[in-house]
């Protein structure tokens, strides 16, 4: 049974009264969270669907290292002129399944203060039910309307764009997160973890033969991407008229682990840009589908929201390019170092080592 918008807000099992503010069955997503199609992260493609943001804060050619300012006074910079937090989660709440030290008291701080709180995440490898279950795993008790994932935008996107009515079906290279979220809408769908250990004949002759009625390919992080997949996402994409291609994200690597650094989606992104010479369409960060999602359904002022994240070239970004404040930490991908870097390009308003630094102590200035 196809199930409306609507059901996108909650997973059926958690229908908190705050959902009623996110999602109302009798409105849709507005034309304008169409999102841009991306070539390489951070370049807006000539694309007939493309939307309007606000103008860029500065950026390194515009400012000295100097200009990059390390938080030092936190109500003073920061906790007095933001209303909305939006935060990432790799690298900000937690890295792989380890939950950074202080997190869950900084998060109480925050709500007691009367501020709002989203957790955006890139990884679509989870549906928002699934990272729900996370947060509750590691201890933090988050309400299933403050989560979005990338795999929620591209179900979201479909939705908005009509694709259902198409009658064309999707091919999906990715994990449940991405199933789940289509399940939500009534897309009819297939790929994913039901091609995994899959291959194609390569023999004398060999051939693989696809569906002619599909109309998406979804591309997403999948830990069992394989040749099978990438052949039968680059035959739908080249051969099917008017087949879409849809990236949940291109982030170059990911916290799989808290030991290091893992290939993130743009290496299976690449593998289909690769072979179709096609740009994608990213839903997730740093396009704007999520946040006017939000800034319309909660009639919130972007001014007044700081989007916080480890990333410059996807969270800083979706700041920067959505009229938000922004403010980088230093507990994921990002060093220090490359932040103040000349060959960074991307300036937070602010960067700090957690967000635990909102809470830190400012020393009392002290007259001569």
């Amino acid at each position: 049974m196809k199930l409306s918008f609507a059901a996108l807000a909650l997973s059926s099992a958690l229908t908190s009264s705050a959902a009623s503010a996110f999602v109302s069955p009798s409105r849709s997503i507005p034309a304008a969270f169409v999102p841009r199609t991306v070539g390489t992260v951070g370049t807006v493609g000539a694309d007939a669907a493309a939307v309007d943001v606000a103008a860029p804060r500065a950026t390194r050619t515009e400012l000295n290292m100097a200009d990059v300012l390390k938080l030092s006074d936190p109500n003073e910079e920061l906790l007095n002129d933001v209303d909305v937090f939006i935060f990432d989660c790799d690298g900000v709440i937690w890295r792989g399944d380890s939950l950074i030290d202080g997190i869950p008291e900084t998060l109480a701080k925050l709500r007691s203060m009367g501020k709002k709180m989203f957790f955006v995440t890139n990884n679509s490898t989870k549906s928002r039910k699934g990272y729900k279950g996370k947060f509750d795993s590691l201890g933090l008790d988050i309400p299933a309307e403050e989560i979005f994932s990338s795999s929620f935008a591209a179900a979201a996107y479909l939705e908005q764009t009509k694709f259902n009515e198409s009658g064309k079906k999707v091919y999906v290279i990715g994990e449940v997160g991405i199933g789940e979220e289509l399940d939500l809408i009534g897309a009819d769908w297939f790929g994913g973890p039901g091609d995994k250990g899959k291959e194609p004949d390569m023999g004398k002759g060999g051939r693989l033969e696809h569906d002619a009625d599909v109309g998406a390919v979804i591309v997403g992080f999948d830990r069992e991407i394989n040749y099978y997949k990438i052949q039968y996402a680059q035959l739908c994409i080249n051969e099917n008229p008017g087949c879409e291609f849809i990236a949940t994200n291109c982030d170059a690597v990911t916290h799989l682990t808290d030991a290091q650094e893992w290939a993130g989606n743009g290496s299976m992104v690449g593998a289909i840009k690769g072979c179709t010479g096609r740009e994608p369409t990213v839903v997730g960060k740093p396009g704007p589908l999520m946040i006017d999602y939000l800034a319309d359904k909660l009639e919130l002022d972007k001014s007044r929201i700081c989007m916080v994240g480890d990333r410059l070239d996807t969270d800083v970004l979706f700041g920067t390019d959505n009229g938000l404040r922004t403010l980088l930490v230093l507990s994921g991908v990002t060093t220090e170092e490359k932040l103040l870097g000349p060959e960074n390009s991307i300036a937070p308003d602010y960067y700090s080592d957690t967000i635990n630094d909102f809470f830190m102590e400012v020393p009392a200035n002290v007259e001569q």
